[in-house]
Order: C-alpha cells, then sequence, then structure tokens
C-alpha cells in the first residue's frame, strides 16, 4: 500500500518542573496557541488544549510518521522558550522531564475533548496526582522502575 492511512488519537500529559503554578492565566492562552503552531507545523491536528497553573493536556490527532517524543521534546522546548521570551517569570520556567500519553478511539473523542477543555473545573475537585495515577491504572501502565513525576510518591526503591 503506497499510502498511509491512519486514526491516532493521543492524549498528552505534561507538568512544569517541581509543580510550580508558573502558568498564568494571563499568558496561558497564548503559549496554547505557541504549541497548537507546533502540532500543526508537524502535520498533526489539535483538537483540545487545556491545564492550569502547573500542568497542560493536549489531545491531537497523530500521524504516525513522526515520532511522539520529537514532538513532545518540540513542543516542551518551543513553548518554554516562548514563555521566557515573552513573559518572564520570577522562578525559572521549564517543563519537567517526561510526559503521559495515552490513546482513544474514535468514539471517545467528543469526551476527551470535554475533558481536557475543563481542566480548570476538574481540578477543583481532583488533584493531579490522582488523576493521572487513575489514568495510568485505566490503562494498565506499569510502574515498575519508570522515573516518575517528581510529586508522585511510587513507594519503589531508589
Amino acid at each position: 500500500m503506497a499510502d498511509v492511512f491512519s486514526q491516532i488519537y493521543l492524549q498528552i500529559v505534561f507538568t512544569v518542573k517541581n509543580r510550580q503554578a508558573l502558568i498564568s492565566p494571563t499568558w496561558e492562552e497564548h503559549m496554547y496557541q505557541y504549541a497548537t503552531g507546533i502540532v500543526q507545523a508537524r502535520g498533526h491536528k489539535m483538537l483540545a488544549i487545556g491545564g492550569v497553573s502547573d500542568h497542560i493536556h493536549l489531545f491531537i490527532g497523530f500521524k504516525p510518521s513522526d515520532s511522539l517524543s520529537d514532538l513532545v521534546r518540540e513542543i516542551k522546548t518551543g513553548t518554554s522558550h516562548f514563555i521566557k521570551n515573552n513573559y518572564p517569570t520570577q522562578q525559572k520556567f521549564e517543563w519537567q522531564a517526561g510526559y503521559g500519553a495515552f490513546s482513544y478511539s474514535r468514539s471517545h473523542r467528543e469526551a476527551v475533548c470535554k475533558y481536557v477543555l475543563n481542566q480548570k473545573n476538574h481540578h477543583q475537585a481532583k488533584s493531579f496526582k490522582s488523576e493521572f495515577m487513575k489514568m495510568l491504572e485505566d490503562y494498565e501502565v506499569e510502574l515498575g522502575r519508570k522515573t516518575m513525576f517528581d510529586f508522585l510518591d511510587t513507594g519503589l526503591p531508589t
């Protein structure tokens, strides 16, 4: 088959380093637009982006010709530079190493979009730690010896 036909929906989640609440409501929309530009320039489709002061969620239609890790690296690097150059913070802004990526079927697309866009309300009732651990549990992701976000106490020996 000469062409590639795909339908891959991914939710990507990552946090500000040390879970610092550095994403300001005054410029978060500009950061989202910048991240959307990166996603689109690489040939993917941004379906939804949202977050709170210490983390973001991106829901994208992913093209398999790209590398997920390269895409996330470019989003993190690009948005980090964008923030530093346009909205300097008192503390150094940087994203924490690592990310979560979870796949969805087309039938879940609308619900995931709503979930991502509703992060501010969602996190009034649920912490990021409980949210992320639930995602790992739902997707049966084994923690093993993986390095987790700094704030997660996995109970694993170091």
